[in-house]
């Protein structure tokens, strides 16, 4: 299979979708692999490591003229124009964006696989993992630098002082994000508090991150009482492929300390707080009732390097199959085939069609094959 791997144009995103060693795994498995020119130079990858290992590099047309294109971030307007009848493997998060980019997969009937929707045997989403994992560490580090002085921060530092705690971490969700962002948080020496829906879940995430960690009930009347004194609140949401729920309202917003920070990392889906508005590397912040508010839609791509080894590890092992089968890589295995979100002109995964309005253009996989 002829294999495009494109040069990521979202502001101020590092990262490539595939490390040379991934190239050279699916060269040796008998794919033709395109790399655009100088795509993983921001990621400490240069032209002539890909092109040791036997890929191709390539202008931008001929990278997304393939079979299958790999990208790290959801295609952007500039790059409509390129789709077309082939599969797209990247994270889209359709159900956190407007509709033009889902109706520009469907118009020229794009094959769209997105990791965040794949999901593994035990229903976790394997592709999303690394990535969260990345922003969860990532929140509560540029949180800490937005709450300097000179950032109109209310100037706590996130850490111990001899012996003693400072700052309060609230973090909202235990999924991976919010249980790096509490690892960070707790290791730094912040007074941490993890919100959960699950009680039955306190003792192992203490024993998980540290027997000082503050387990709370994530229930509206909790979130609205602890938000009030945070010096940073981490939004760490996710439903599966659908958009984040609102758990910190306006008005809990309004009762904030001056100077506190939001860091939405659920920004990609929606977002978990009313004030949250997709922001970018270029100009990350703003504030609303006097609290600063951070909510890049590609965090990771400020550490491109790491994330790059780490998610190519994740997503390796799905692409071969792609390359190998194609579609009918999805058609064999129901993880994977969760990661189908569009084909032939249609929706195929249904929280996507239900957040955007558009279940006249929802139709399962079943029905299309």
């Amino acid at each position: 299979m002829k294999i495009g791997v494109v040069k990521e144009i979202k502001d101020k995103e590092n990262r490539i979708a595939l490390t040379p060693e991934g190239a050279k795994k699916l060269i040796e498995a008998g794919n033709e692999v395109l790399v655009e020119n100088n795509a993983g130079l921001n990621s400490g990858f240069e032209n002539n490591e890909y092109s040791n290992v036997g890929a191709q590099i390539v202008d931008t047309e001929n990278a997304w003229n393939a079979d299958l294109v790999i990208k790290v971030k959801e295609p952007i307007e500039q790059e409509y124009k390129f789709l077309k009848d082939q599969i797209v493997f990247t994270y889209f998060h359709l159900a956190g964006v407007t509709k033009t980019l889902t109706e520009a997969l469907l118009q020229n009937k794009t094959t769209a696989v997105a990791y965040e929707t794949v999901e593994n045997e035990n229903g976790k989403l394997p592709l999303l993992a690394p990535m969260s994992a990345v922003a969860g560490n990532m929140s509560v580090t540029i949180g800490s630098y937005y709450l300097a002085k000179f950032n109109n921060g209310r100037g706590m530092q996130l850490g111990s002082v001899l012996g003693k705690k400072y700052g309060k971490v609230v973090i909202l969700g235990d999924g991976v994000v919010g249980k790096h962002a509490a690892s960070t948080a707790y290791g730094m020496g912040s007074n941490v508090y993890l919100f959960t829906r699950h009680e039955d879940r306190f003792d192992a995430l203490k024993q998980e991150i540290g027997s000082e960690l503050n387990c709370i009930l994530s229930t509206k009347e909790n979130i609205a009482e602890h938000v009030k004194d945070a010096d940073l609140v981490v939004g760490g949401v996710l439903l599966h492929g659908a958009k984040a729920p609102y758990i910190v309202t306006e008005e809990m917003v309004k009762t904030m300390q001056k100077g506190s920070v939001i860091v939405d990392v659920s920004i990609d889906q929606g977002g978990c707080i009313e004030t949250a508005k997709p922001t970018k590397h270029s100009d990350p912040v703003y504030e609303v009732h006097g609290v600063i508010h951070y909510c890049v839609t590609n965090m990771p791509g400020a550490y491109p390097r790491t994330s790059t080894i780490a998610l190519t590890t994740a997503t390796l092992p799905y692409a071969l199959k792609l390359a190998e089968k194609g579609i009918d890589a999805l058609k064999v295995d129901q993880g994977f085939g969760k990661g189908l979100n569009t084909y032939k002109g249609f929706i195929t995964y249904r929280p996507v069609a239900e957040a955007l309005g558009m279940m006249d253009k929802f139709k399962d996989l079943k029905e299309l094959v």
